[in-house]
């Protein structure tokens, strides 16, 4: 659940649409979207002349009755120039979820045009700051070869801890948080359905680990909802994630107008203007 920065103020005189004032606050990690995950994605996307598509199934047809009238779902669809990577908004259709979160964005990448099944998919739930998913889409963006491994996971770790995150003390070589201990990520293994082409995802048996892929995850307090929640296939390549990583733990304040209501409190806020 998202709030106003201040409730008790009234919109700002000036906006002729009643808008909330704009604020800018931190740390961005526990910032939200602001309400605006889809528009600031799509507004990233085709500033790198990805093409959108929407697609509608169901059918609503005004003479039928209430109770039989199909639910019409919208995905919307975003292709790289070159189809090697693309991105889907999929909350309406809820395929599954990240820490009783429902996931927003999919995005995925494949190795060449000959093949139609991606090599890697990434997971994205609502309150994702759109400032690291976008971080991370200029990344994959600029990559000639989406799918090939380019660094090792240690690049990850660097990202966060140049911005004063703490590495885990168990396992300092595969996780870090940041200093309230609200925001973790980690490098174990990858949940459920969460697709990549590793054939250790399918044929690993009950009893033994599965493939590992990073973990990211925002946790007000301990024991509370997840705010949100990201999972990157085990294919997922360690730079790729390093973009968002470095993006999430940034120190640099975000714009919102809105806040999550689990945070509100914990965050500092300067007026925009």
């Amino acid at each position: 659940m998202e709030a106003p920065l201040y409730p008790d103020f009234p919109p700002v005189p000036s906006d002729p649409n009643g808008a909330q004032p704009a604020f800018w606050v931190g740390p961005r990690h526990l910032a939200g979207d602001d309400g605006r995950l889809y528009d600031t994605v799509a507004d990233t996307l085709g500033g790198l002349g990805w093409t959108s598509l929407t697609i509608v199934r169901g059918r609503s047809d005004p003479d039928e009755a209430s109770e039989d009238r199909q639910v019409l779902r919208s995905t919307v669809l975003h292709i790289s120039p070159d189809t090697l990577r693309w991105a889907q908004w999929v909350l309406a259709d809820e395929p599954f979820r990240l820490g009783d979160l429902p996931i927003a964005w999919q995005v995925s990448a494949r190795a060449d045009t000959s093949s139609s099944l991606a090599q890697w998919s990434a997971y994205f739930t609502p309150d994702v700051p759109g400032e690291a998913l976008a971080g991370f889409l200029v990344a994959l963006d600029a990559r000639a070869r989406p799918a090939m491994p380019l660094a090792g996971p240690e690049l990850v770790l660097d990202a966060v801890a140049a911005h004063g995150w703490l590495r885990d003390i168990d396992q300092p070589q595969a996780g870090a948080t940041d200093p309230t201990f609200s925001s973790h990520v980690s490098l174990g293994e990858v949940p459920p359905l969460i697709q990549d082409v590793d054939p250790h995802t399918l044929t690993a048996e009950p009893d033994e680990p599965g493939p590992a892929g990073w973990q990211a995850w925002s946790e007000p307090a301990l024991g509370a909802p997840y705010l949100w929640a990201v999972s990157f296939g085990a294919s997922v390549p360690h730079d790729l994630v390093a973009a968002f990583a470095d993006c999430l733990s940034s120190t640099a304040p975000v714009l919102r107008r809105v806040l999550p209501e689990a945070t509100r409190e914990r965050l500092l806020r300067a007026p925009a203007s």
